[in-house]
């Protein structure tokens, strides 16, 4: 083996003729860690994007939502309903809500579509969502107005597409609850709130959207008596909702039905995963070039060093250890090339992670920075196929140095 390593590390350098070989294996060696640190980089990029994804998901949405079937987002008899929920295994939390798309006036006359969440604001519960939390500890409180209006909390992007601050009133119309005005005129109701704060959760589409009120305010603006949209729950494990919901759908029976947050967001999270791999597989040939410059760089070696392996073969040298010689030295292209590739990649991860110097479009890809995670299980992957690859990309030319016979090689031209 010291033999062989001292061989391999001699073709490596390539002091005197071979300057050319020299180069070659720079090439290749840099062909590895371009591929690595691509690799490692856009896949902690793709899965610091999952994650980011889901944290602002499940912080604002419950992982499952009970509701009852029929033709208006209604509930009647929800009190019942929910000790039965609460009382279901796995189950964390749950409480009432109204959802309503509604229209926003603001003093300008300027008006904006929004969605609006009825929330149960006692303080006394445990709360179903990051958010709910964020109301209920005081963070973003639906506290009473100065005003005695209904208290109101809003998007921020919303907020300054509307020109509003806190302290501002708001008027709200109801595209649900709509009555006939003395003409015969469909007139939506309207009622006026305070706006008594802001929120930025860092998702576009929830910042530009999003306004909560209390449960009781928006009751009675949509003219509900003790009806409310549904309920939303928060399980132990998230990533196990699909047993709670199946369990909340044996226990409450018909007229109601769930849905988990995995579910609504299939489609999404299925398009990351795909673009994901489709990535992985595109930067992954950065590395097979980067074996076949392994493949040529040896055998225009077995090439140069015919004679010389000739020499060794007739004075003893075995043929495994010739073998063994060119293996060892595509091996350590593999090795030390994705060594440097995965510093580096966890290098400019470690900067990006640190810094966020890299923004992005919020109406595009529904955030605004470039999240980066690293998953321990892609490393590994990466770094045991770069060096698979390499080493694989030696078998070639290390069985064509091996059968050389010594006569023929050692008068080779």
């Amino acid at each position: 083996m010291n033999l062989s390593w001292f061989i391999a590390r001699r073709y490596l350098a390539a002091r005197r003729k071979g300057r050319l070989l020299s180069l070659i294996t720079w090439i290749a060696l840099g062909g590895v860690t371009v591929g690595v640190t691509a690799l490692i980089v856009v896949i902690a990029v793709m899965t610091g994007l999952q994650a980011d994804l889901r944290e602002k998901i499940l912080g604002t949405t419950p992982h499952v939502l009970v509701l009852q079937r029929g033709s208006s987002l209604r509930m009647s008899d929800w009190a019942s309903v929910l000790d039965e929920v609460r009382g279901t295994d796995g189950v964390v939390a749950a409480s009432p809500f109204i959802l309503t798309q509604v229209g926003i006036i603001a003093r300008n006359e300027y008006a904006q579509t929004g969605d609006l969440y009825g929330i149960d604001t006692t303080t006394d519960r445990v709360p179903v969502t990051d958010m709910e939390a964020q109301i209920l500890t005081g963070q973003h409180a639906l506290k009473r107005s100065a005003s005695g209006l209904p208290p109101l909390l809003m998007g921020s992007r919303l907020a300054d597409r509307l020109g509003v601050f806190p302290g501002d009133t708001l008027v709200l119309a109801s595209l649900e609850n709509v009555r006939r005005g003395p003409f015969g005129e469909y007139v939506p109701t309207m009622r006026q709130f305070e706006l008594i704060g802001t929120f930025s959760t860092g998702m576009y589409d929830y910042d530009v959207r999003n306004v909560y009120a209390s449960l009781d305010a928006v009751q009675e603006l949509l003219g509900l008596v003790d009806q409310v949209s549904g309920l939303g729950v928060r399980v132990e494990d998230p990533w196990r909702v699909d047993e709670v919901t199946q369990k909340l759908g044996e226990r409450l029976g018909n007229p109601y039905w769930t849905e988990d947050w995995m579910a609504t967001n299939r489609s999404l999270f299925s398009a990351l995963k795909l673009e994901k791999l489709a990535m992985a597989v595109i930067l992954f040939l950065i590395v097979l070039v980067a074996a076949f410059n392994i493949v040529s760089t040896l055998v225009m070696v077995v090439t140069d060093k015919t004679r010389e392996i000739g020499i060794l073969k007739a004075m003893g040298m075995t043929d495994a250890k010739v073998l063994r010689t060119f293996m060892l030295q595509g091996l350590w292209i593999g090795v030390i090339g994705t060594t440097l590739g995965g510093a580096l990649g966890f290098g400019l991860v470690t900067l990006l992670d640190r810094y966020r110097f890299i923004t992005l479009p919020p109406d595009v890809y529904f955030i605004d920075r470039l999240p980066v995670a690293l998953d321990p299980v892609d490393v590994v992957v990466i770094i045991v196929a770069s060096i698979a690859v390499a080493f694989a990309a030696t078998i070639y030319p290390a069985l064509q140095a091996s059968r050389l016979p010594p006569v023929e090689a050692i008068h080779h031209e």
